[in-house]
């Protein structure tokens, strides 16, 4: 069973990973960019993750590590290990240059353009990739290490980390063609900047796994949810409302916090 968990997670973090193909594919082939169900998207994919942080992962955590510790010292060491989610998130994103932010919306129109030799172009597309692959890696340790306790969740998850990837994929292309006019090189590195994701389950599997004990898999699991909750408020819905549509963005969030809370319920 744990075995065909582990292959399971390993192709759900893989799917969420080549999602920024489906990015350059988007910007590369679609006439306009559709703000509003780009919006709604990403509103969505903050929703399951902040619902499935708080209501699921999170509380299995406290469970896993109130058994370890105690009430009161378990719920200390969950909340403690929380924050460390977020602290390594956030200092992963203070790595990332402020002018070549990955999650700054671009538009397939702007693909209509000319291409033209540009060394500062180029070098903001493969920043953007560069930023776009480190901050993968903890988001595969995530999809993984869910997928393998709970695959349910685990898809959940890998589906919304997909949603959340498809607008970086046209990060990365947009600046990269119209530097070299070349589709084929804007899709290699958006494609390239997708495989940190699995990149980060393989080294989750080789140096987690031989250690993987109820304390540590409560660590990991209140960590993951602290860093899916940062990546929601820092990166999906102010990247939702960069696409001009606020409301839909909302209604996105709230409809994704329903569709994962009639998820739970109905696969419990």
């Amino acid at each position: 069973m744990m075995e065909s968990n582990i292959l399971l997670a390993f192709l759900l973090t893989l799917f969420a990973g080549l999602a920024t193909g489906i990015g350059s594919c988007i910007a590369f082939f679609a006439k306009r960019t559709n703000k509003k169900f780009l919006s709604f998207s990403l509103g969505l994919s903050a929703g399951v993750m902040i619902y499935v942080s708080f209501v699921e992962i999170f509380p299995q955590a406290q469970d896993l590590l109130t058994i370890e510790f105690g009430t009161k010292f378990g719920m200390l060491i969950t909340v403690l290990s929380f924050f460390a989610g977020m602290l390594l998130i956030g200092a992963i994103d203070r790595l990332v240059p402020s002018m070549e932010n990955p999650h700054e919306a671009r538009s397939v129109e702007s693909m209509k353009r000319p291409p033209k030799e540009n060394a500062k172009l180029m070098k903001m597309g493969v920043m953007t990739a560069l930023a776009i692959g480190i901050h993968n890696f903890p988001e595969g340790i995530a999809t993984f290490t869910s997928a393998i306790e709970n695959p349910t969740l685990g898809v959940a998850i890998a589906t919304a980390i997909a949603i959340h990837n498809i607008p970086e994929g046209i990060a990365v292309s947009v600046p990269i063609y119209h530097a070299t006019g070349s589709k084929k090189r804007a899709f290699t590195l958006s494609f390239l900047s997708g495989i940190a994701e699995p990149v980060g389950a393989l080294l989750a599997y080789a140096i987690l796994m031989p250690f993987m004990s109820p304390l540590l898999m409560g660590c990991i699991f209140a960590g993951v949810a602290g860093i899916m909750v940062f990546i929601s408020m820092d990166e999906l819905l102010p990247a939702a409302r960069e696409y001009g549509e606020h409301h839909v963005s909302i209604y996105g969030l709230i409809v994704g916090m329903a569709i994962m809370a009639f998820s739970l319920i109905l696969l419990a």
